[in-house]
């Protein structure tokens, strides 16, 4: 058998502490690996699924309605509430403005010159 370790028991006690260090360094890099997955499958699974539309609201009486965007868009302001695809399209249908950056009209497949008034401003 081939035997490479050294023969003195200093050495031996030397090589044993320094592979003892490198396990402990191992092992808290394994640990952090570890903590780092939990932590990004618990952040996966705590994250609920956004809206699919939003509206943005205006300032003052009535917070009215301004702008129809996609639930994913970063262009959406603080004011705003989800709404459905039936809602967003029935907004949108009434003429109001679709954001230029996510296009929820071009999404929902509403033609240009179904909404009374943006047809008005193209002629």
């Amino acid at each position: 058998m081939f035997d490479d370790l050294p023969p003195d028991l200093a050495r031996l006690l030397t090589l044993r502490t320094w592979h003892a260090m490198w396990l402990t360094r191992i092992d808290a890099k394994i640990a952090a690996a570890r903590q780092r997955e939990s932590e990004r499958k618990h952040g996966r699974l705590a994250r609920l699924p956004g809206p699919e539309w939003v509206v943005e609201l205006g300032i003052g009486d009535g917070r009215p309605p301004v702008e129809v965007h996609a639930g994913h868009c970063y262009a959406i302001g603080k004011r705003r509430r989800p709404i459905s695809r039936d809602e967003a399209r029935r907004l949108l249908d009434a003429g109001l403005r679709a954001c230029s950056h996510c296009t929820p009209d071009t999404l929902l497949d509403i033609p240009l010159s179904s909404r009374p008034a943006l047809a008005a401003a193209a002629h």
